[in-house]
């Protein structure tokens, strides 16, 4: 089928002007200006002017639920497809929390394949917060080589719901996910919960100045919790990951702060959606629980935007192509482009999705 949508504001995700965007089954088949084409079944969009940008990729997402942590009635609900196409979000990466007990890889890895169907680009990770990782085969590496949507691992650290791993069994677990990483051809990352505990990102500083191991395969969320540790990583050639769900305004703030301390190119937003947002008191007691939406991927964009008057073309890609990079997918995702997937949101002047493309299929 072939679609063709006319008069857009392009952001690839730097700006382009005007253009006219040519899909063709699930792929992006031109973009140019004033496009000319002649093809029966040919459906054509005027997109009047709106902004286009690539679809979102979120790489935290609880996508079979979080929580369980205040008995197994706070366990939250499976994600629906329908609230990652309203937040303009066309690929995710689902993973495990706290709860590897009654959530397992197999069920994380069948909802991974259902989102798939649904029409999105959907990866997950093996592993949980605990270690040994809990995995399908008996092995991460095995994992991640034969199960096609498993592209690396998640482990928790420096916190009080983690397993204490050691610098050298990170280590270990880290280069068993990118030796699976380099066999299956896929990104073999490992990517890790920071908690708010004193150690913060020192495991992974020290692997960085002491080890030969590439940079680029530990990939470390929720840095607002550790924002100087965080800088220190990034100045080492990491990449860091702030938090959306939680207060996209906050987030906001802490994005525009680390684009002025470290380079644009090594920062990406995930939202944690359908996580448990515990709520503890002085004594480390839980005393609420709240669930993390994934519309708070796109308000933080929009605050970036609105709120810290910062240009859409310098934050676009830490919800985009940095993200893409990270997770070895560009320039497959992340960017609007001819042979690119035909991953595209078509937002309005206040840059909410009014149109959702998804690899070609319009969703919304």
């Amino acid at each position: 089928m072939l679609t063709l949508i006319r008069n857009v504001r392009l952001y690839d995700p730097l700006p382009l002007g005007r253009r006219d965007i040519l899909v063709c089954g699930e792929r992006i088949a031109a973009v140019a200006p004033d496009l000319r084409v002649e093809a029966p079944d040919l459906e054509v969009l005027d997109a009047g002017g709106a902004v286009a940008v690539p679809g979102l990729l979120d790489q935290h997402v609880h996508i079979i639920g979080g929580g369980g942590e205040n008995g197994l009635l706070s366990r939250i609900e499976p994600l629906p497809v329908a609230e990652c196409v309203a937040a303009g979000i066309t690929t995710v990466v689902g993973l495990l929390g706290t709860d590897s007990v009654t959530r397992g890889v197999p069920a994380l890895v069948a909802y991974t394949k259902a989102m798939n169907e649904a029409g999105l680009t959907a990866f997950c990770l093996t592993g949980a917060y605990a270690f040994p990782s809990p995995t399908i085969t008996g092995s991460v590496e095995k994992d991640i080589v034969y199960i096609q949507e498993v592209i690396g691992v998640k482990i928790a650290i420096s916190d009080h719901r983690s397993s204490y791993i050691t610098m050298d069994e990170i280590l270990r677990l880290a280069s068993q996910a990118r030796v699976g990483g380099l066999v299956s051809n896929k990104a073999g990352i490992t990517h890790f919960h920071v908690g708010r505990e004193k150690k913060g990102l020192q495991d992974l500083i020290r692997i960085a100045e002491t080890t030969d191991f590439p940079i680029s395969h530990l990939k470390p969320t929720h840095v607002g919790n550790r924002k100087e540790d965080a800088f220190r990583f990034a100045a080492l050639g990491g990449s860091i990951d702030f938090t959306a769900g939680r207060d996209p305004e906050e987030t906001a703030s802490q994005v525009a702060a680390a684009l002025e301390a470290v380079p644009a190119e090594r920062i990406t937003v995930s939202s944690d959606a359908n996580g448990s947002l515990p709520v503890w008191d002085e004594n480390r007691k839980l005393v609420g629980i709240r669930k993390a939406e994934i519309s708070a991927l796109p308000e933080t964009l929009r605050a970036l935007v609105g709120k810290k008057k910062l240009p859409l073309e310098r934050v676009l890609p830490l919800f985009t192509s940095n993200v893409a990079e990270g997770l070895k997918l560009f320039p497959r995702k992340g960017c609007l482009r001819r042979g690119a997937d035909a991953d595209l949101a078509l937002l309005d002047s206040s840059l909410k999705p009014q149109a959702v493309f998804a690899r070609g299929k319009r969703l919304l």
